[in-house]
């Protein structure tokens, strides 16, 4: 081979070698601008996702409420997450918002807030409800339990607001007559202090009893919910579903709610008797929640534990306006629902956890959002409530969450219901199992 072939030779090799260099840089990035459209693409979503999640548990918090019939939603539609997965972290994100609620609520507004004798009576009630309506939810069809929750929420809604725009004519009455600092706000705190047979005086050791209980009562239903599964998590032993074992423990959550809630009404009753010598002020003004039975709060929790259990959601949105309700002012009635929603929700979520739920990370990045977002609703109502001495607004916002909720749920439940719908999908009563 000549000289001149050989420089020909060359050339085209450095040609080719030069050509496939430009292509190997154009495919290298080709993939890399493919790689960060696809993690902006996927991004995106969760940050819009977090935004929202923060202002819904914002103005949940605010109400006393634990958002779970928000943070779903926005989960599976906005991040497009599964329903699964976004109900594996809303129970993280409940658990976050809740606990930083119960912590500022201790830490700054003071624990004589909370009503212990409330909890521990309703928690029990409450846990037993929750497992009966997810049975229901199973056996339900969707288009019922999105109709059904639809209009809860709608009448629910009516109510509150009702409750709430008498509570704002009485405050307007009072500040009109200037005695809005003076006497409203004297009864106001006389309500706080006196319900259920809570006195002024009670002792942080009474607390401790009361915390010890319900820890009592939170590891026996998270045992049983351990074996047999709920909301959204599997059992962590290999149980047969719907088998014997499986239905034996089950029901055995109706003699120890039962049990408990038993002991607690009658050692209250003790306490109550011997607590009877109290200042003159407190017996001159006693709540009027005195003079309901003893069965009221449990009970209300029973309901309020079945309707959560079969719309899928956390029982504050329900439980807050049902205290409401009953009679309870509604700072107390926003820190004891949010206090009874932590024990809930930290159940879940603990379950979610030994099971190994996928994406761990990502739930506790929404529910450290929320922890942080409960505090900002908070200091936010806490300074519109005193700025305007109207203790009516935490009501009117409950009555905001429950018509966005509404709104959210019958959009969403629609949604699912039509594409079952236009699927051919089974749409009828379905039995447990």
């Amino acid at each position: 081979m000549d000289s001149s072939s050989s420089q020909l030779l060359t050339a085209a090799t450095a040609a080719n070698s030069t050509f496939y260099l430009s292509q190997w840089r154009s495919q290298v990035t080709m993939g890399v601008e493919s790689s960060l459209l696809v993690q902006q693409s996927s991004l995106l979503p969760t940050v819009l996702a977090c935004i929202l999640s923060f202002l819904a548990a914002t103005m949940s918090s605010a109400a006393g409420v634990g958002g779970g019939s928000l943070y779903v939603p926005i989960l599976n539609i906005v991040a497009g997450l599964s329903l699964k997965t976004s109900t594996a972290f809303s129970t993280f994100m409940v658990t976050g918002g809740t606990l930083s609620n119960v912590l500022y609520t201790l830490l700054a507004r003071g624990p004589g807030l909370i009503d212990y004798d409330v909890a521990v009576v309703s928690q029990p009630c409450l846990l037993l409800g929750v497992s009966i309506g997810v049975v229901c939810n199973v056996m339900f069809p969707e288009w019922l339990i999105t109709v059904l929750f639809t209009g809860f929420l709608s009448l629910a809604t009516f109510k509150t607001y009702g409750t709430g725009l008498k509570r704002w004519r009485a405050e307007s009455a009072a500040t009109a007559r200037g005695v809005l600092e003076g006497a409203s706000t004297t009864r106001d705190g006389t309500e706080e202090a006196l319900l259920i047979g809570r006195k002024e005086g009670a002792t942080h050791g009474c607390h401790w009893v009361d915390l010890t209980v319900l820890f009592t009562v939170w590891l026996c239903f998270f045992v049983i919910h351990l074996f047999i599964g709920g909301e959204g998590a599997k059992g962590a032993f290999d149980m047969k579903p719907c088998g014997l074992a499986y239905w034996l423990i089950t029901v055995a959550q109706i003699p120890v709610a039962v049990a408990f809630t038993a002991c607690i009404v009658q050692q209250k009753g003790k306490s109550q008797t011997q607590k009877s010598q109290v200042v003159e002020l407190e017996t001159s003004a006693k709540s009027r929640l005195d003079a309901l039975p003893v069965y009221v709060f449990p009970v209300a929790a029973l309901l309020t534990g079945v309707m959560s259990g079969l719309f899928g959601i956390g029982g504050g949105l329900l439980l807050n306006p049902a205290l409401l309700h009953i009679g309870v002012p509604p700072k107390t009635a926003s820190a004891t629902t949010m206090f009874m929603v932590l024990f809930c929700a930290s159940m879940s979520m603990v379950q979610f956890i030994i099971l190994g739920v996928d994406g761990i990370v990502g739930a506790l990045v929404y529910a450290i959002t929320c922890f942080v977002a409960s505090i900002v609703g908070l200091v936010v109502i806490e300074g519109a409530v005193r700025r305007s001495g109207r203790v009516s607004l935490i009501v009117l916002m409950v009555a905001a969450i429950l018509a966005l909720s509404a709104i959210v749920i019958a959009c969403s439940g629609g949604v699912h219901v039509w594409a079952q719908y236009t699927s051919g999908q089974y749409m009828g009563f379905k039995l447990p199992c």
